[in-house]
């Protein structure tokens, strides 16, 4: 998952295309040790759950040395991070290429929705990790690649909104882990989920 130091920007000029999130080049013994903490994290964080797991007993469940772990990935968040990064280039791809309505070809308020009803899936399913991902530290959020390639999809569905750009913002601020989280055990999935579609269809 890429980062950009200078916070959210529109990308309205950049090709929605060339904000995806590309796959990491490493060597081959990278590769392997990176695969091998991934698995770790991901199998302790489902067994004890996010917050309860230490960089320590990832170490130890990948075979690999503490500073190697956190040289790599600077702290649990990184881990977080690297472990959302395929499943969120699972979810560009079908807004990229993908059959309609997510992908492309169809009207932009059933994209929108469509759109609406992915992520939301996918949040809801890591969660813990989105949340962690997105606030380790001030701004983190904004600071991930992928929420620049969210924020110029919505942006061109609504570009009949009068400031697209800042619509999709707020858009995105309703889809906010630490949002979803505070407001589930109160609202519930199903709730949630059709007002962020009504918000989202009220601004076209």
């Amino acid at each position: 998952m890429a980062h950009d130091s200078n916070g959210p920007q529109s990308g309205s000029a950049i090709p929605l295309d060339l904000l995806r999130t590309p796959p990491p080049k490493e060597r081959a013994d990278a590769a392997r040790n990176r695969a091998a903490v991934l698995d770790a994290a991901a199998g302790l964080f489902a067994e004890l759950g996010v917050e309860a797991v230490s960089m320590d007993q990832i170490a130890a469940a990948a075979g690999v040395g503490k500073g190697t772990l956190f040289r790599r990935f600077g702290d649990k968040s990184g881990l977080a991070v690297a472990l959302l990064d395929a499943r969120e280039r699972v979810l560009q791809e079908g807004i990229l290429h993908g059959p309609p309505p997510l992908g492309p070809g169809a009207p932009a308020p059933e994209r929108l929705t469509a759109f609406i009803d992915a992520y939301f899936d996918y949040l809801l399913e890591h969660l813990a990790l989105v949340r962690m991902s997105e606030t380790a530290t001030p701004g983190a959020r904004y600071r991930i690649g992928a929420y620049r390639f969210w924020h110029r999809h919505l942006a061109i569905l609504l570009a009949t909104a009068p400031d697209p750009d800042q619509t999709a913002h707020a858009l995105l601020a309703a889809l906010a882990a630490d949002h979803v989280a505070a407001l589930l055990p109160e609202l519930g999935e199903q709730r949630m989920r059709s007002g962020l579609i009504r918000l989202a269809h009220s601004a076209l």
